[in-house]
């Protein structure tokens, strides 16, 4: 325990039976372990609750992405992301034991990989925004991927170099389906929309809303006036201003990403009984 509360379990890894080594003195459990390295080597890995695939799910891993492999059974890996810390299960099949630093990421809403460096021959996979890339050359128009494939070369960005605009990164899924847990441009929650634009800028961030209302930016008192990347948040919920009046966030209302006035969100969540927590400013 840390300060005799049991620490976070979904970014802390420790069960009944297991618990990781770094949790040795914070926790009890019959056996700790380090872990092994692993990599995501297909397009999206489910992070689920309990490991069944008609489990809560969490989060999504992207392609490329790192984690440590705690356990695995029956093909279930209980894992930590490398990339925030959330721990949960996910299938097995989907992780490589080697492990290939990143050399860019995907900078589009979505991007294919090519068997060849040709935009005519049928793609293998669709990769979303931020799944990270390995390149081990270029050729043509196109990187040639150290995991086999080729993406074409304008849709990607050099890993150390972030986007300007963590609004302008967010907008770019105006439209993408509500999905509870989601990571990608094919369904994503109001705190993974924040997370991917904050992280396409080059911005670490965590991954659930209650945790970015207490570690991302600075507090604003209410009245002061909003500004564009203005974090809004309620109990559960979270939104990104694009000026002093809109609001752009992963709306459960919707059941889609929107903008929409300000004034009229805080009504209409008011209303179903969530209550609002105030705005950051990152």
């Amino acid at each position: 325990m840390i300060d005799g509360v049991l620490p976070d379990p979904r970014r802390h890894a420790y069960r009944e039976d297991l618990a990781a080594e770094s949790l040795r003195d914070h926790v009890t459990a019959p056996r700790y372990v380090t872990g092994d390295p692993r990599q995501v080597q297909v397009p999206v890995l489910p992070l689920r609750r309990r490991p069944r695939f008609d489990a809560m799910l969490d989060s999504e891993a992207l392609f490329g992405e790192t984690l440590t492999l705690l356990d695995e059974n029956e093909g279930w890996a209980w894992v930590q992301l490398a990339r925030d810390g959330y721990v949960g299960y996910m299938p097995s099949e989907g992780l490589s034991a080697a492990v290939r630093a990143p050399t860019h990421r995907v900078a589009t809403l979505r991007t294919y990989v090519y068997p060849e460096p040709d935009f005519k021959r049928p793609p293998l996979a669709l990769l979303s925004m931020n799944a990270q890339l390995s390149a081990a050359g270029v050729e043509g128009r196109f990187i040639a991927l150290s995991t086999g494939g080729f993406v074409f070369a304008e849709h990607a960005r050099e890993v150390r170099e972030a986007a300007e605009d963590v609004v302008a990164e967010a907008l770019r899924f105006v439209g993408t389906p509500y999905l509870w847990g989601g990571r990608t441009s094919l369904g994503l929650d109001c705190s993974g929309l924040v997370q991917l634009a904050s992280e396409a800028a080059g911005v670490a961030c965590p991954r659930d809303a209650d945790m970015q209302a207490a570690e991302l930016g600075r507090p604003l008192e209410r009245e002061a006036g909003l500004a564009r990347g203005d974090l809004v948040f309620w109990d559960g919920h979270v939104g990104i201003m694009t000026n002093a009046e809109d609001l752009l966030h992963a709306s459960a209302h919707h059941m889609t990403v929107v903008v929409e006035p300000l004034a009229e969100a805080k009504a209409r969540i008011a209303a179903s009984g969530s209550e609002f927590l105030g705005v950051r400013r990152p």
